[in-house]
Order: C-alpha cells, then sequence, then structure tokens
C-alpha cells in the first residue's frame, strides 16, 4: 500500500552540494538573479479546473501511465515522480515577500524541491510543494536519530508449569464456542506494519546495509518524511541574524498563512475495503477506525501512530484505556443504583416518611412557604435511597481504589506502548527559546551549561516577581467564581419564596426543585461564559510569565486553564455537598445572607437528591455541548466553505481540487494541540471519582460519552482536520500528575460526603445506640424503626420570628391553627431548661462523622499505597524482552564490527598492503 501511494525516483533527484549542519546560505544579488525564486512565475504553475467527469473519461480511455495517475490525484509533483512532503501557503498581496524570498532560496540549499501552484479557487492563494529527496532523508534522519527496523524480532515462549498449560488448554476448548474475538479488527484488513516487529536503531548512512530497504521510496513513511521536513524548515534562515530562523516565525508575522502535510487521498471509495481493500492509510482509518459501524471495536493504534505520530496515538491510547477501564466502575456503579431500586420496598426509612402523614414541617423559607406533612417528600426519599444506601460507602472505596489501579496499570500499559513503538530510549531534544523571551531578554545573555552557546537569560527577581503576579491573576479569577457561585446562592434563597407563591400547583408544590434545577442550568450558562474568559486570562497571565521553551509555556497554560476550569464546574458542586443547609440555623433564629436573606435549607428528604441533580445536569449538558463544539463548529465551518465555491463556480459542474486544496479548507488543529482533549476527558474523570459517593452512575454516564468520544475524536482528526505534524512523546506530560492530584482529592471528597452530606452515619449511630437494637450489635431494618421521629426536632410556632411566620396558620391540616412543626436536626425541646439546644443525640453523630472521615482516609489511602507497590510499572515478560533485545543487539552490532574489519583485512590483502602493527 505504502508503495502504491509513493513515487519518488532516485534518479530524478537534484544534485546539490552538502553543506554544513547548523549554516543556512544567503544568496547575494547575484545569485538571486540565476537562481528562482519564490515569487518568480518559473515556479508558478496555475491550478488547471478540472471536473471528475473529464477524469473518468481520461482514465477509461487507457493506457495512462504511473507518472500520469499520480499527477491526477493531488499528492505529487507536476512530474507525477516526487511526492509531496509538506505544504507551504501564502498570499501574493502578503507585503512579506523579501522574507519569503530569503526563506526559499535557503530550502533549495538545503536540498529540498519546490514547486508552487495557484489555488482553483483564489489566485491570490499560492501553495507551495515541498520534497524531499532520498540523500536529504537519510543526512537529517541520521542527525535527528530516526529509528528505523534493521532485523526481524525473535520471540522465544516463556517456560511453562505443566499445571498452567494444562488451564490454557482448557481455555482453549471453551473458547471454540464463543465467538472468534469480535472486539479485535480483522488483520487482512490492517497493511503489514513490519517495522513493529523488527528491531530497530537509529539510522546511520554508514551502516545502510544493516537496515531493512525494500524500496528507498517507502523506508521513510510519510509521517517521518514530514517530520523530516518539518525539522529542516524549522532551522532555516529568512533573515541575516541569530535569532531570525524558522517556520513558526514566519507563521507568527504574517509570511506564511499556513504550513501542513497532506492527507493521503480521499478517506470514501466507492469499494468496499473487504473486496478491494484500502485505497491508503487514511481510507483504512476511516473503515477501521472512524466509522460508527466499528465502535465496539478495539482501536488500531498502530496505524493511527503511523499516521499522525506518537503523540496522537498516545492520547487515544490513553483515551481507550480510560475507556476500558471504566467497564468494572460502570457496572459496580449501575449495582449500586439496582441495589437501591430492589431494596427500596424494604427501606424503613423511606416508609416511615411515606407513613408520616401526621408529622408536619416548618416552611423552608419565609413568608410564602407553607407547612407541609412529611409524607408529601416520598418521592424524593425514595429516590435518595436509590444513590445513598447500604452499598454506597463500599462503592466509595472501591472507585478510590479503582483510580490507583488506573493509573498505576496505565504506567504499565504505557511502557508496553513506548516498548513497542521504539519511545523507551527516545529523549526530547533541547527545545529552541520562545521568539517572545529572545526578543524580551536579548540584551542579557549568559553561557548555556549544555550547548556551551550564549543564550538570552532571565534574572530571578523578574522570574519571582512575573510568578506573583501571575499568581495573583490566578487567585483573583478564583475569587470571581467564588462571587459567581456566591450570585448562584443568592439566587436560590430568592427564587424559593418566588416559586412558593406561584400559580402553578405543580412549581408551587415543588419549589426547591425548581430551585435546584433553574440554578443548575444557570450556572452551566456562567460556566460556559466564564471559560471564554479563563482562556483569555490564561494566555495573558501565561505570556506574562515569559516562559523560555514552548513546553514550559504548554505546561504553564494547562496548568493554569485546568485550575479554572475545574474551580469553574466544581465550586458550586462543592457549596451544595458542604455547605447547603448546614449553616441555617434552626427556626425563630435563622442565619441570614446580609442579614436579608435567610439561607436555604435542605430538601426534608436530604440535601443528596440537591447534589444528585446538580452532577447529572451539569455532566450531561456539559458533555453534550463538548460533542457539539469538538465535531459540529468544524462540520458547520467546512460546510460553509464548500457552499461558497459552489457558488462561485456554479453547482452543475462537480470540481475536482487537487489534494492540497482540499486539505487547505479544512480546518487546521486546535492552536493548544491536543489540550482541548485531555482536559475534556480529565474534567469528566473528575466528575467520575470526586463526587461519585452522591452520584453512582457518573462511571456509566462517562463510559457511554467515551464511546462516542473516541469515534467522534477519530472522525474529527481524519476527516474535518488538516493531517497535523506527526510529534513524537513518551506519556502524557503534566497530564499524569494532574490524575494523580484528582485521585487524591477524590479520596478526601467522598470521606465527606459520606459523613455529612448523606444520611450513612446519622442512621449507624441510630441503629447501634438509639433505636431498638442499642447495644445487641445489629444494624437492620428493623432496627431502623422509630429513626424519622428521633432525627426531627420539634419548634414552637409562636417563637417565629416576625419576618418569618408564615402567612398560613396551618389550619387546613386539622381544622384548627397549628402549635408545634418540625425541622431536621437534633435539639432540644423548646419547654426544655436551655430551649434548641444541641442533644446528646448530635454530639454523638458529629464524633461518629469526623471518626469516619479519618479511618475512610487512612484505610483508602494505605490500600492506594499498598496497591501502587505491589503493581510494578513494568511488567515482567516486557522487562525480559528488553534485556533479550539490548543482548541480541550488542552480538548483532559485534558481528557487524567483525565482519566490517574482517573484510577490511582482506582488501588489504588484495591490495598488497603490510598487515603489521594490525589488531587481530
Amino acid at each position: 500500500m505504502e508503495a502504491s501511494s509513493s513515487g519518488i525516483t532516485h534518479g530524478k533527484t537534484k544534485v546539490f552540494h552538502p553543506v554544513a549542519k547548523d549554516v543556512n546560505i544567503l544568496f547575494d544579488e547575484l545569485e538571486a538573479v540565476n537562481s528562482p525564486c519564490k515569487d518568480d512565475d518559473s515556479l508558478l504553475h496555475p491550478g488547471n479546473l478540472t471536473s471528475t467527469s473529464d477524469d473518468a473519461s481520461r482514465l477509461e480511455a487507457g493506457g495512462e501511465t504511473v507518472p500520469e495517475r499520480n499527477k491526477s490525484n493531488g499528492l505529487y509533483f507536476r512530474d507525477g515522480k516526487c511526492r509531496i512532503d509538506y505544504i507551504l501557503v501564502y498570499r501574493k498581496s502578503n507585503p512579506q515577500t523579501e522574507k519569503r524570498e530569503v526563506f526559499e532560496r535557503n530550502i533549495r540549499a538545503e536540498g529540498l524541491q519546490m514547486e508552487k501552484e495557484s489555488s482553483l479557487i483564489n489566485s491570490d492563494i499560492i501553495f507551495v510543494k515541498l520534497h524531499a529527496p532520498w540523500e536529504v532523508l537519510g543526512r537529517y534522519a541520521e542527525q535527528m536519530n530516526v529509528r528505523m527496523p534493521f532485523r526481524r524480532k525473535i520471540y522465544y515462549l516463556p517456560r511453562r508449569y505443566k499445571f498452567m498449560s494444562r488451564i490454557d488448554k482448557q481455555i482453549s476448548r471453551f473458547r471454540r464456542w464463543l465467538p472468534k474475538k469480535p472486539m479485535r479488527l480483522d488483520k487482512e484488513t490492517l497493511p503489514d506494519l513490519e517495522e513493529n516487529d523488527c528491531y530497530t536503531a537509529p539510522f546511520s548512512q554508514q551502516r545502510i546495509h544493516h537496515f531493512i530497504i525494500h524500496n528507498k521510496d517507502t523506508f521513510f513513511n510519510n509521517a517521518t518524511r514530514s517530520r523530516i521536513v518539518h525539522h529542516i524548515l524549522q532551522r532555516i534562515k529568512y533573515e541575516e541574524g541569530k535569532n531570525k530562523i524558522g517556520l513558526n516565525r514566519l507563521l507568527t508575522n504574517g509570511s506564511y498563512e499556513a504550513a501542513f502535510p497532506l492527507h493521503e487521498g480521499s478517506y470514501r471509495s466507492k469499494n468496499s475495503i473487504r473486496t478491494h481493500g484500502a485505497e491508503n492509510h487514511r481510507h483504512l482509518l476511516y473503515e477501521c477506525w472512524a466509522s460508527w459501524g466499528v465502535w465496539y471495536k478495539y482501536q488500531p493504534l498502530d496505524l493511527v501512530r503511523r499516521y499522525f505520530g506518537e503523540k496522537i496515538g498516545l492520547y487515544f491510547a490513553w483515551l481507550g484505556w480510560y475507556t476500558g477501564m471504566l467497564f468494572p466502575a460502570a457496572f459496580i456503579g449501575l449495582f449500586v443504583f439496582l441495589y437501591g431500586v430492589v431494596t427500596l420496598d424494604h427501606c424503613q426509612v423511606s416508609k416511615e416518611v411515606c407513613q408520616a402523614t401526621d408529622i408536619i414541617m416548618c416552611p423552608v423559607c419565609d413568608k410564602y412557604c407553607p407547612f407541609m406533612r412529611l409524607s408529601d417528600s416520598c418521592v424524593y426519599a425514595k429516590v435518595t435511597h436509590l444513590f445513598d444506601n447500604g452499598a454506597t460507602v463500599f462503592f466509595a472505596v472501591f472507585m478510590a481504589v479503582w483510580a490507583t489501579v488506573f493509573l498505576e496499570f496505565w504506567k504499565r500499559r504505557r511502557a508496553v506502548i513506548a516498548y513497542d513503538w521504539d519511545l523507551i530510549d527516545w529523549e526530547e531534544e533541547e527545545e529552541e527559546i520562545r521568539p517572545q523571551f529572545e526578543a524580551k531578554y536579548s540584551k542579557k545573555e549568559r553561557m548555556n551549561p549544555i550547548s556551551g552557546k550564549p543564550e538570552p537569560y532571565q534574572a530571578f527577581a523578574d522570574k519571582c516577581s512575573r510568578l506573583i503576579v501571575s499568581a495573583s491573576g490566578i487567585f483573583f479569577m478564583i475569587c470571581v467564581v467564588i462571587a459567581a457561585v456566591f450570585g448562584i446562592v443568592i439566587y436560590r434563597v430568592v427564587t424559593v419564596s418566588t416559586f412558593a407563591a406561584f400559580k402553578w400547583a405543580l412549581i408551587r408544590n415543588n419549589s426547591q426543585v425548581a430551585t435546584t434545577g433553574t440554578a443548575v442550568c444557570i450556572n452551566f450558562c456562567i460556566i460556559m461564559l466564564l471559560n471564554v474568559l479563563y482562556e483569555k486570562v490564561a494566555l495573558l497571565l501565561t505570556n506574562l510569565e515569559q516562559p523560555r521553551t514552548e513546553s514550559e509555556w504548554e505546561n504553564s497554560f494547562t496548568l493554569k486553564m485546568f485550575l479554572f476550569q475545574f474551580v469553574n464546574l466544581n465550586s458550586s458542586t462543592f457549596y451544595i455537598a458542604f455547605f447547603l443547609g448546614r449553616f441555617t440555623g434552626h427556626p425563630g433564629a435563622y442565619l441570614r445572607l446580609i442579614n436579608r436573606w435567610r439561607l436555604e435549607e435542605c430538601h426534608p428528604s436530604g440535601c443528596l437528591i440537591d447534589l444528585c441533580m446538580q452532577m447529572g445536569i451539569i455532566m450531561v449538558l456539559k458533555q453534550t455541548w463538548n460533542n457539539f463544539m469538538e465535531l459540529g463548529y468544524p462540520l458547520i465551518q467546512n460546510w460553509w466553505t464548500r457552499r461558497k465555491v459552489r457558488q462561485e463556480h456554479g453547482p452543475e459542474r462537480k470540481i475536482s481540487f487537487p489534494q492540497w486544496e482540499k486539505d487547505y479548507n479544512l480546518q487546521p488543529m486546535n492552536a493548544y494541540g491536543l489540550f482541548d482533549e485531555y482536559l475534556e476527558m480529565i474534567l469528566q474523570f473528575g466528575f467520575t471519582t470526586i463526587f461519585v459517593a452522591a452520584f453512582p452512575l457518573a462511571p456509566l454516564l462517562a463510559l457511554l460519552n467515551n464511546i462516542i468520544e473516541i469515534r467522534l475524536d477519530a472522525y474529527k482528526f481524519v476527516t474535518q482536520w488538516r493531517r497535523p505534524l506527526a510529534s513524537r512523546a513518551k506519556d502524557i506530560g503534566i497530564w499524569y500528575g494532574i490524575l494523580e492530584g484528582i485521585g487524591i482529592l477524590s479520596v478526601i471528597t467522598n470521606a465527606f460526603v459520606i459523613a455529612i452530606t448523606s444520611d450513612f452515619i446519622p442512621r449507624l449511630v441510630y441503629a447501634y445506640k438509639y433505636g431498638p437494637c442499642a447495644g445487641q450489635g445489629e444494624a437492620g431494618q428493623k432496627c431502623m424503626v422509630g429513626y424519622v421521629n428521633a432525627s426531627l426536632s420539634v419548634f414552637r410556632i409562636s417563637d417565629f420570628e416576625n419576618r418569618s411566620e408564615p402567612e398560613s396558620d396551618g389550619s387546613e391540616f386539622s381544622g384548627t391553627p397549628l402549635k408545634y412543626c418540625r425541622y431536621r436536626d437534633y435539639r432540644d425541646s423548646p419547654h426544655s431548661l436551655v430551649p434548641y439546644g444541641y442533644t446528646l443525640q448530635f454530639w454523638h453523630v458529629l464524633a461518629a462523622r469526623l471518626a469516619f472521615i479519618i479511618v475512610f482516609e487512612h484505610l483508602v489511602f494505605c490500600i492506594k499505597h499498598l496497591i501502587s507497590y505491589l503493581i510494578p510499572d513494568l511488567p515482567k515478560d516486557l522487562r525480559d524482552r528488553m534485556r533479550r533485545e539490548k543482548y541480541l543487539i550488542q552480538e548483532m552490532m559485534y558481528e557487524a564490527e567483525l565482519e566490517r574489519l574482517q573484510k577490511e583485512r582482506k582488501d588489504r590483502k588484495k591490495n598488497g598492503r603490510a598487515q603489521h602493527n594490525e589488531w587481530p
């Protein structure tokens, strides 16, 4: 397949004079006259507007050679032999002509071949096509230490005991009755990825005969060729001066509009891939990866890595691993929910709430909120039991352990991928200094201890002052989030009374639920609006810090955006989980906001229902919005571009664009690379783990979203985006540390949710200390009889404040005005020596809550550390394979060197030279 899509002929490559590694040639006036420049018409070929019907008739005529066919697919130069490795795009009207001319002369001096063509749509747009001959590829592959295959791997079977072999035989017999690996892709549809079955070594032209080279045109795959050309372009000067270098600066100052490698043709075909095979790797990826019909199959990660590079391949490997690990979490979470459904009819607490028709609850707001029977909250009590039942604690412990197992096994999985993709010994090159850093600190220089060259230097005092200002900006933005949450709190306490006085009985009777639902939707809108502001602030603060390299800039920006987004998304959830209804006071002595608004109370059935609604609505809306923005936005933009083309050239003629024109009309990859994709999944991981004790269905929702997310991202990369430059990476970077931090935070938050938000601890204290089974060591449903009455305190209505006194006197319940009402708290009666003081049961519950938090955190953290200690980062079989490979490589290198010495000795004997003083 690779041979059919590549057509470089070594005999047609240009002869060039080799130049030094770090020297770029700048032509003088005389050379500029004799050599064609970028804007010269000698290199410019006007695009021909052809139709698909014309192409079809020409192919039917027959007699077309391979170069002629290559001319029509838009992947080659006009001669049909030199494959296009990179595309540069600029406008004729752009004033940066001189920089482009110098840049292109240096491109040709490096040995790259160049061809230019105007756009079919707009003659002002010029495409510069670049091709790297074999000599250039070999020279720079050696400089870049590109690892290439040189010998097939020799696998060996590990020693197995008789007992294990018998088990394998029994398992193989059982597998015969099962479908043959429905999750895996058919190997017949995938190309032979030979480099995965070969030992690799850094490419060397002196030892070129040791490498497996069937065809020089296909030895370096398309992604590697584009990476080498990009490496060359990043080191070519466009003006005199040590800092006037690189393609990125030309893209920044507008000399070029775009720079990208080409896709390998169309992703669609009239013929089926099973009958006719794939036309190219892009078509293969679309059919086997981005198509919705293969949603249940494993991803072809080796093919993704080959086409998009290791960095994008690692992202999809991590996303696939995360999605696979969500299956047990989703199953256990669904089991906890179904356990609540099954035990709903046997729950003594919900039974008592539904039967409590004689218990009258105090109003939940001032004036307009009426008295209500406790039995009116029967539905909410049953819904609360679905999420807050006996299995919740087990699920919280399971999810904390699951997060650790997920991270530990991902390290093992990453090690296997790094070995298979030759990333174990790969080290990033020393990065270039950012142009902004050079421009700011070019006057101060000091010697780089690694390269030994002078470079711009940022003083320690300047760096500290900038970090302090940046940290102040982060703190200010977090305060903005807290202010937004404060506004939501005010909205909730105001609208409770408004909904209580509403005309519609449905809203009036469910005023608290209506308040929570509308507050969540408004909170979501505020979150989306603040996200736009946060991105601009994070950019401003990161640029203010003046990071030295691009990786430092990316890590700083990533950390700020994550902090902003995490606080923005979870601040209201933290408020509902830990503050709602906790500091309201009691009837007759309510705590008020700004001495005016009475703080919101929990529903009579508890605060957990509010937390469940908050998490469910935010999680569903956030993921739906993200999926629309990820796929819907580029789809609409690409559709609008095609619509403009049809309007300009007429709908009756279907235009056949060359591949560079098609790719230019696609959307470029995000300016921040994979940042948005990672951020979305990391925030989802936080939702899945941090408050999972309150919402056990969160892993299930995350699993369903991720199954869609993988195919959406694949479809977007293959069909809607320009092909990104293949880049290498060893791991997922700073995101792993963020995942570990979320795992630690989840243990703490789940401990507080179970101890404070849910009624697990009060029920446990009642069962063992105050219930019918007190002192017997039992905690069944029969031990919970009377719990509801014991958890409610009595209030005398005549003790109400004037501004809190309800309009109704409660005579609609018994025909006479009410004298007493009940509320959720552990306080003495109004007739005791200390009216409304805390009871002994309150202190017992408080002590039990604090003890549970301490025990839960220490137990879970001990389990997490034990698991991380017991699970090695490197699998044993992989360690053995690496040792064996190292041993074989040493043997092969020794044999190759010995063969070379023997050959030199024979040559000297033939030439009659003396062999004295020669090492044997």
